[in-house]
């Protein structure tokens, strides 16, 4: 059962899309975007990520299904209560059922069964972001929807410092226990990415925008990124067809 405000908040916008009529097949149809976040430990992903939904939900970029925010972990409860893949699948046309299953393949190609789960992740990662209006943090969602033309990327740095005090406040820890953590979450998150999609996290040509979070705080980078997704995606700014 789903209790948390942000789990909450995904079983909105999945119920939003399943309850919405079957979207008819349009050629070079504008897609509502998505943006996904990449981020180092302690830049305060997460909670940029909220205050972003909260500024787009009132931009020329809200539509009737609201912004929403999938971290990696809503992303792995959403897909065990709900067969996300599956139910999605039913709501979405038939060319982007297509476009989401080549985009598979060229990601895994031929794998064995233990691959099944990062598979079914993938899967749901993709069909979220072609719905639109989603914010995808962390997984690799950058690299795994980096061919989509209505996506937004976004990476945070910051230095070890500073990520360090944040991470002491968040979690209660002491300066050497912070950057242990910090230390072993990148690393984890690198060898996420280089062993399944084979990339490198820090490479600045992955992103539309690279934030430093030592010189904005998380209102002023939300905002940033906000400016910057409604600039390229809002109606008025994207001039005649």
């Amino acid at each position: 059962m789903i209790d948390h405000p942000n789990l909450r908040k995904c079983q909105t916008y999945i119920d939003c899309h399943l309850q919405a009529p079957k979207p008819v097949t349009i050629p070079n149809a504008v897609r509502p975007p998505s943006i996904t976040i990449s981020r180092q430990t302690g830049t305060g992903g997460l909670a940029i990520a909220e205050l972003l939904a909260q500024r787009l939900q009132s931009s020329p970029l809200r539509t009737d299904c609201p912004w929403t925010v999938f971290d990696k972990n809503l992303v792995s409860k959403v897909l065990e209560d709900h067969n996300l893949p599956a139910r999605l699948a039913q709501y979405m046309p038939e060319d982007k059922i297509s476009f989401v299953a080549d985009a598979l393949e060229e990601l895994f190609g031929l794998h064995p069964p233990s691959w099944e789960l990062l598979h079914q992740t993938t899967e749901t990662i993709l069909k979220l972001a072609e719905l639109g209006n989603v914010i995808l943090v962390g997984r690799g969602a950058h690299v795994i929807a980096a061919k989509m033309p209505h996506l937004f990327h976004i990476r945070l740095v910051g230095s070890l410092e500073r990520r360090r005090n944040r991470v002491q406040a968040r979690l209660h820890l002491g300066p050497a226990a912070a950057a242990d953590f910090i230390k072993q979450e990148d690393a984890g998150r690198a060898r996420y990415l280089k062993k399944h999609f084979h990339h490198d996290a820090s490479d600045p040509l992955l992103y539309h925008l690279v934030i430093n979070t030592d010189w904005l705080n998380e209102s002023e980078a939300a905002e940033l990124i906000a400016h910057a997704v409604i600039a390229r995606f809002a109606p008025a700014s994207r001039g005649p067809a």
